[in-house]
């Protein structure tokens, strides 16, 4: 289905019932996670209730910073935090910040600014003489703009990763090991004179493909594995390692942040496509979750991996290909995983004695002692889990 007809069958209007042999790809209200300005509001939220809890994760550093939970980009929703933005916008004056309609997709209605005349302009010609009496359907959200991103080549680059989760109460989510990176076609710059350069700053391949230099043979992207193998090369095992720990330590984060306010179906499994900025310090920033990850292929390695990707998605989602089971537990034995693998389930981490996911987290145990086999060379069970 997609998001729109979810709404439909959902709504109180409709009354519509699903019946126990039918199961959906999306839960009733997931733009709790994937519309942007509700996945902000839903994290800043997680991390005050943490705090309110003197949970060690929502530990703070002098500067007031959070120590764990900072992986969001500062972000404010317009029109309604106009006046915290523009406080915020005047500590740092000379930084940029990124534009984006909180309903739109594929870098639909996205821009940068620089400078506060910018957003006087665009709230002037969003059809509407003031600014504050905007409607919702055109809420924005305003974030800073990563400009020190890590370049490959000289070029910006994010990781679109596919998480799957079966169920939200109690949490169970699968990592997809074939997620790709979606490079620029053009080189980064972080000079102003290119703001308006889409082609420099969206990796969106909606976007890239109408580049001159877009390849369509490898559609600039790169496996998450070749991404791996060059940090290691480059960057070292060990900071490599603890790298994707901290991705799939945000993604597990994000999804307790929305789990207590999802409406957790029994009929419901999502397949979100998360987007991933690693910065040249190589701490990674969650940009967005989309809830309908483009399933279409540009390139032909895109067809295989999106193929395996629904196929693998379905073998989680129903049991065995029988007929689907809403009762099912979507506990499935480890070998139809195919290439997903559990990142999360709270039954087992509950079982293990929560509080060990506390003790571990604090960043510097995430070394060789961090419950990581490193024969294989790749993580297997990370202490957070």
């Amino acid at each position: 289905m997609s998001v729109q007809t979810i709404r439909s069958v959902f709504s109180v209007e409709t009354g519509y019932r699903l019946s126990d042999d039918q199961i959906v790809n999306h839960f009733p209200n997931h733009y709790e996670l994937t519309r942007k300005d509700l996945m902000v509001k839903n994290i800043k939220r997680y991390r005050k209730e943490l705090e309110k809890e003197g949970s060690p994760l929502a530990e703070k550093d002098e500067n007031g910073k959070y120590l764990y939970l900072d992986f969001v980009p500062v972000t404010y929703m317009l029109p309604a935090d106009y006046n915290l933005f523009v406080e915020e916008f005047r500590k740092s004056p000379s930084s940029t910040w990124i534009m984006k309609p909180c309903g739109k997709a594929q870098g639909k209605g996205i821009f940068l600014i620089n400078k506060l005349s910018q957003i006087k302009k665009w709230s002037r010609d969003s059809k509407t003489s003031s600014f504050v009496s905007q409607s919702t359907k055109e809420a924005y959200v305003i974030s800073l703009y990563i400009n020190n991103p890590l370049l490959i080549g000289g070029r910006k680059f994010d990781l679109r990763l596919y998480v799957l989760v079966s169920t939200y109460r109690p949490l169970r989510c699968y990592m997809y090991k074939l997620g790709f990176c979606r490079f620029c076609t053009v080189k980064y710059t972080p000079s102003t004179s290119e703001l308006d350069n889409m082609f420099v700053h969206l990796t969106n391949v909606a976007i890239q493909k109408h580049g001159e230099d877009y390849n369509h043979i490898h559609g600039g992207k790169w496996t998450v594995n070749n991404l791996r193998l060059y940090l290691e090369s480059t960057r070292g095992k060990e900071v490599t390692s603890k790298l994707f720990d901290e991705i799939h330590w945000i993604i597990v984060q994000s999804l307790k942040a929305v789990a207590p306010v999802m409406n957790n179906d029994k009929h419901c499994f999502e397949c979100y496509g998360y987007d991933i900025i690693i910065d040249d310090r190589l701490k990674p920033w969650l940009i967005e979750v989309n809830a309908s990850p483009s399933l279409t292929s540009s390139t032909a390695n895109d067809r295989i991996l999106k193929y395996n990707l629904i196929n693998d998605t379905l073998n989680i989602a129903v049991p065995n290909g029988e007929i689907p089971d809403c009762k099912w537990n979507k506990s499935p034995p480890k070998e139809v995983l195919g290439n997903y693998e559990i990142l999360y389930d709270e039954e087992l981490a509950q079982g293990d004695g929560a509080d060990r996911e506390l003790r571990s987290r604090p960043g510097q145990s995430l070394g060789p002692r961090g419950g990581r086999s490193r024969d294989s060379g790749r993580t297997v069970l990370t202490t957070w889990k």
